[in-house]
């Protein structure tokens, strides 16, 4: 084996130098042999065999080291893609600058204008400032000479100076000097704000002398008061401060342009940035506007009362709270001051956001803002936190369940809510069906058209919110009322497109919509309830005769339900957890995807951290159950990765409980012990035993991390055939991906076998123990019923197939619930497979062809 050491690569690179300095060549491939030297030294030009070229470089005119500068520069630029490679980009860019640098030593104060101009780009293009030292420098030179400093500079000086670990005096007071501009640059929401502000406001308009480009005027003297909230709450005078602004430019126009422009929060950077060595700036908002973006939701509170308002309040909160890596929530503050400000919203619009982002919101602080908005509002009406939740539904102009018609002249539009989705019907002018609205409602009727849009929008929304708050009430103990149920539920616009899919407790019969009337397991209808209680039908302690019943009754009349509810997972204690006692090892020994899991568990009502490789510890993920007086953990530990890092998978142990109040229980990070928070004058808590917990919150809790293994393993990743990273996973993902069924998979195969025969390829389908057998033109396939992975006849190879739809059984084939994702895969490749021979997709085909 021959090894190529650094003489070998230097004395070409440096031949390759001296060859294209005598031969006068383009400057531009000088530099790159520059850079081909200054690799093979490592930086280090003091080597005495390449002193000679150092001379003969530092010998050339500046002119020409200027141009050589700017070639380097360029490279730098141009060796950046958004988003690949960042580590390796850093680096070359990290010796590019260098060796540029080192080649304008000696320059004069105001160098070459290609020069100046190359480094300013960079700078603007940067997330913060990595040669801060140079760049005052030449910034303070452009200020010196009079020259205006570009806004996207000025931005990276900035948020370079407001990074706390920098502490650079320097560009903290440089910051402050440049006069330019409001906002800074580069965001869509910023940059259309200052936009609006050229057109609304002229230069000097307030007395100021209209420098670099700052505009002053009434609307750019509002949008500066937006700067001066510093605290949680706006206080009273800056409240009456922003009342008067708003009169000077108008309280409806203020209103229609600061939600435009918070609409726009959170798309996309207008400006590119260079990649950092670990990701800064990606998909982050930009530190010094967000005091903007909270005291702007704040003036919104003060203008008139519009749907508007709350919707863009609402986007805000979520647009500030989407994560950005290394990072977490972009920018909590400001999601927490946007939920203040729904909550302050006259109406009741701020109200139904405040509900649907309750569903939505798993960051634990701002889950708090809004869970303290509701109890407000709540205590201000005489109601509980629950029933302020469920009064906040609005109808979005539904006049039944689920149906609304609309007017616009003399055409109209039919809305019809179907499952989970809003489907719009046109109608013209004749009453002719059209795909979309007509053109005299998009010509006469474009703000009536605009606000219906925004209203179907905000019907989606909240209809998904509405279903995952239903799925929430197994577990929440709650029981209405039967006239408000009614009320509130089952006749409910909105919320009765949903309550007439699933089967409830009314005085003790169970029972659900069908035929236009509530009716029980044998098609009866009940005895009058009167002013009894109903609760939400769960099939744990009821016979499993009934239970097939009601899924039959259902499946017959062609019901979709919102979530499982008749077909839901029984998981009742087995006898190894009897053994056991206070702890279920049903979910151990698996392997998931960290960030999949937090997400999935998050949004099941399970709270934890990320788990990172320092020194520190790490609570397990935990559900709290207040009803219960009970708190579930499932204990994890993080698995892959170098130090500093976060944690890309978690191995899986054991499922406990214990009394909400005990001290929760952390682990080293990767040790794999857990142990109790040892809390002065508090005893540790000991685990419940698994047969003291009710069935019902055994059950859903067992459900719950069913799901995330389901969901998360690494198991069911079809490209994960290999084992992953260096093969570690590999008997893993093939016992998983192949092996015994859990309940839900188990399940899952009994519901096939009733749904296949249904279907245009029943007669090519077949359970069989832990998979689905397919029979195509061209091969018999298994599907596993589990992981959704296939093998192929007559060896059993591995066909991989990659699921490409969030809805990949669209219209083909009925379902009895949502939400089983896995369901649908495997339904949508059986129908695939059995057409084998119709197959076009390559990656596919070929695999077919091997043999």
């Amino acid at each position: 084996m021959t090894t190529t050491t650094t003489n070998d690569l230097l004395d070409p690179a440096v031949q390759g130098l001296f060859d294209a300095l005598d031969s006068g060549t383009w400057l531009e491939t000088v530099a790159a042999w520059l850079a081909e030297v200054d690799a093979a030294v490592g930086g280090d030009w003091s080597t005495e065999r390449v002193v000679p070229a150092r001379e003969r470089v530092l010998g050339l005119p500046r002119n020409s080291r200027a141009e050589m500068v700017a070639s380097l520069v360029r490279g730098v630029l141009s060796r950046w893609r958004p988003g690949l490679e960042i580590e390796r980009f850093s680096k070359e860019r990290a010796e590019l600058v260098r060796l540029a640098s080192a080649l304008s030593r000696g320059f004069p104060d105001e160098p070459a204008r290609e020069l100046r101009a190359d480094w300013l780009h960079l700078f603007g293009r940067q997330w913060y400032l990595s040669e801060s030292g140079q760049a005052e420098q030449l910034i303070r030179a452009e200020l010196a000479a009079g020259r205006p400093v570009d806004g996207a500079v000025v931005a990276t000086v900035r948020r370079t100076a407001l990074i706390t670990w920098h502490d650079n005096q320097e560009i903290i007071d440089l910051a402050a000097e440049l006069p330019a501009p409001l906002l800074s640059p580069g965001e869509a929401w910023a940059d259309q704000v200052l936009a609006d502000l050229a057109e609304l406001d002229q230069p000097g308009d307030s007395g100021d002398s209209g420098d670099s480009g700052v505009t002053a005027g009434p609307w750019t003297d509002l949008v500066r008061h937006a700067f001066e909230v510093k605290s949680a709450k706006p206080t009273a005078r800056w409240e009456r401060t922003g009342r008067a602004l708003l009169a000077a430019v108008g309280p409806e126009q203020a209103r229609e342009r600061i939600t435009g422009w918070l609409s726009l929060a959170g798309r996309p950077r207008t400006l590119d940035l260079v990649a950092e060595p670990h990701g800064e700036g990606v998909n982050q908002l930009d530190p010094y506007n967000l005091e903007a973006l909270r005291g702007l939701g704040f003036l919104l509170v003060l203008t008139p009362a519009h749907a508007d308002s709350a919707r863009a309040l609402a986007g805000l909160v979520e647009a500030a709270l989407r994560k950005a890596p290394g990072v977490g929530p972009r920018a909590p503050k400001v999601a927490n001051a946007a939920v203040r400000a729904l909550a302050a919203l006259d109406g009741e619009d701020g109200l139904a956001q405040l509900a649907r982002l309750t569903t939505r919101v798993t960051y634990k602080g701002t889950a708090k803002e809004l869970d303290k908005a509701l109890r407000e509002k709540a205590t201000a009406l005489g109601l509980s936190r629950a029933e302020i939740e469920e009064l906040a539904v609005p109808c979005y102009g539904l006049t039944e369940p689920g149906r609304r018609v609309e007017r616009f002249g003399d055409a109209r539009v039919e809305l019809l809510v179907e499952g989970s989705r809003v489907h719009e019907t046109w109608y013209n002018e004749t009453g002719r069906a059209v795909k979309a609205a007509p053109a005299s409602v998009r010509r006469e009727h474009a703000e009536e058209l605009k606000e219906f849009k925004a209203s179907v929008k905000d019907l989606q929304r909240m209809l998904v919110a509405q279903s995952e708050r239903l799925d929430r009430q197994f577990l929440a103990r709650r029981s209405w009322r039967y006239e408000a149920w009614r009320q509130r539920f089952l006749d409910h616009p909105l919320v009765g497109t949903l309550a007439r899919r699933l089967i409830w407790t009314v005085e003790g019969t169970a029972c659900a919509w069908l035929d236009g009337a509530l009716r029980t397991v044998t098609g009866e209808e009940p005895a009058p309830a009167g002013d009894g209680l109903v609760e939400l039908w769960h099939p744990v302690g009821c016979p499993t005769e009934t239970v097939l019943a009601w899924r039959t009754l259902l499946e017959d009349h062609g019901v979709v339900q919102p979530f499982k509810q008749a077909h839901r997972e029984v998981y009742l204690l087995t006898a190894a957890e009897e053994s056991t006692r206070v702890y279920s090892n049903r979910f151990a020994a698996h392997v998931l995807r960290q960030h999949r899991f937090h997400a999935l568990a998050a949004a099941r009502g399970w709270h934890g951290r990320l788990q990172i490789a320092v020194d520190n510890s790490f609570p397990a993920p935990a559900r709290l159950l207040p009803e219960w007086g009970l708190r579930a953990e499932y204990w994890v530990n993080g698995m892959d990765a170098d130090w500093g890092e976060t944690f890309t998978h978690l191995g899986t142990d054991q499922v406990r409980f214990y009394p909400i109040a005990s001290p929760e229980n952390l682990t080293q990070a990767g040790g794999g012990q857990y142990g109790p928070v040892r809390v002065p004058g508090v005893q540790p808590g000991e685990p419940v035993p698994l047969t003291e917990v009710p069935p019902l919150v055994l059950s859903e809790v067992l459900r719950d991390v069913d799901l995330f293994v389901g969901v998360a393993s690494v198991g069911n990743d079809p490209t994960w055939s290999d084992g992953g990273p260096e093969g570690r996973y590999r008997d893993y993902w093939q016992s998983y991906g192949f092996g015994e069924l859990s309940q839900s998979a188990g399940e899952r195969g009994e519901l096939l076998a009733r749904l296949l025969p249904r279907t245009v390829v029943g007669d090519r389908c077949t359970v069989t123990g832990r998979f689905l057998e397919v029979r195509g033109d061209l091969r018999t396939y298994r599907i596993h019923l589990g992981s959704g992975n296939v093998l192929m006849t007559p060896d059993d190879t591995y066909l991989c197939i990659v699921p490409g739809s969030d809805h990949p059984t669209d219209g083909q084939a009925y379902l009895p619930f949502e939400g089983d994702w896995m369901l649908s895969v495997i339904l949508s490749k059986a129908l695939l497979l059995a057409r084998d021979t119709a197959i076009t997709d390559p990656t596919i085909t070929g695999q077919l062809a091997r043999r």
